[in-house]
């Protein structure tokens, strides 16, 4: 082949993928929804994950026979027993002895096999759920939590052994606060 043909045959392919790539853009624009109608959809769904995961708790609830306070953001919570000392606040370090399981009942974690949780309170070194469920805590108190999954591991799960969109359950102990 000579160069001119070579050059041909380049500039023919090169406006055809150029075509294809134009023609293809505008199929797309035409047949993706809009971004508002995006947004209702993504909306519509999420109100129907959170009322399926609110049914789910619900039943859970009923099944045990358990009576819970809950707050605000979804987190459920019985204090079972009232500690004596100081209420843990923001900033407070605290160490929790603690027991997690899956709604199913699985067991998933346990400070008797990975040591007690210490962090302070408003700093991101426990899920979210169990920095809110902790301020509602004295020094010895004893609690449940129920955390929806948004108070929890949220949508990916922590990658080990909490799936994604898991409701958790947690008995701790509030065991320090200094």
């Amino acid at each position: 082949m000579s160069r001119t043909q070579i050059l041909s045959w380049t500039v023919l392919v090169a406006l055809v993928l150029l075509f294809t790539a134009c023609h293809t853009a505008q199929d797309e624009t035409q047949t993706r929804p809009d971004t508002h109608q995006m947004q209702q959809m993504l909306e519509m769904t999420n109100k129907q994950l959170l009322a399926r995961e609110e049914q789910m708790i619900d039943d859970f609830l009923v099944r045990f026979g358990w009576q819970m306070e809950e707050s605000g953001s979804g987190l459920r919570y019985k204090i079972q027993e009232q500690g004596t000392g100081p209420m843990a606040s923001h900033e407070s370090n605290v160490t929790l002895a603690y027991d997690v399981y899956l709604l199913n009942g699985d067991p998933v974690y346990s400070s008797n096999e990975d040591g007690p949780l210490q962090f302070r309170v408003g700093r991101g070194g426990a899920v979210s759920g169990i920095d809110e469920g902790v301020r509602l805590l004295r020094q010895g108190a004893k609690a449940t939590f129920i955390l929806p999954f948004h108070l929890a591991h949220g949508i990916p799960g922590d990658g080990d052994r909490i799936p994604g969109r898991t409701t958790i359950v947690y008995q701790v102990e509030l065991i320090n606060i200094f």
